[in-house]
């Protein structure tokens, strides 16, 4: 993965992922090695497999479902934010098959091919997640972020 600044300040970045690469945790590396605590992302691209999940509110916890072919990234977009004091990305996928179907979820892996591009527009307030007792998922909560 390669990161360029388009802004002057670096609040606005472009991530370039390349075949092999495997999107949440290059991705999750670069914002904990950028010192990005609050940031939100839109990208496009391709990947070779992918797994996404379905929030199972019964048994709160996501259903993974593969999908093992090679597959266009028609919109990705999501957040970053702290937990336990770490960042964390959270991402939302729409992927378009070969014919024609879309499938989509949060992305919980995604094995890049050839490329995805992503823009990455970072916040100067800290958010912070904290675990929902009724979904039992980290949520971002607004009483727990720092203001800019």
């Amino acid at each position: 993965m390669r990161a360029t600044p388009l802004t002057p300040d670096g609040s606005s970045v472009l991530l370039v992922f390349e075949t092999g690469d495997e999107l949440v945790a290059a991705m999750t590396e670069h914002v904990r090695g950028a010192g990005i605590t609050a940031a939100r992302f839109t990208a496009v691209g391709a990947f070779s497999s992918a797994v996404v999940g379905w929030l199972d509110w019964e048994a709160k916890d996501y259903r993974r479902i593969p999908i093992d072919e090679q597959v266009e990234v028609l919109s990705l977009q999501g957040d970053v934010a702290l937990q336990d004091d770490e960042p964390v990305v959270h991402a939302h996928v729409v992927l378009g098959k070969g014919d024609g179907t879309a499938h989509g979820g949060h992305l919980i892996e995604g094995r890049v091919r050839p490329t995805v591009e992503l823009v990455l527009d970072v916040s100067p307030a800290h958010l912070r997640k904290r675990i929902d007792p009724e979904s039992r998922q980290a949520l971002i909560d607004p009483g727990l972020s720092d203001g800019a």
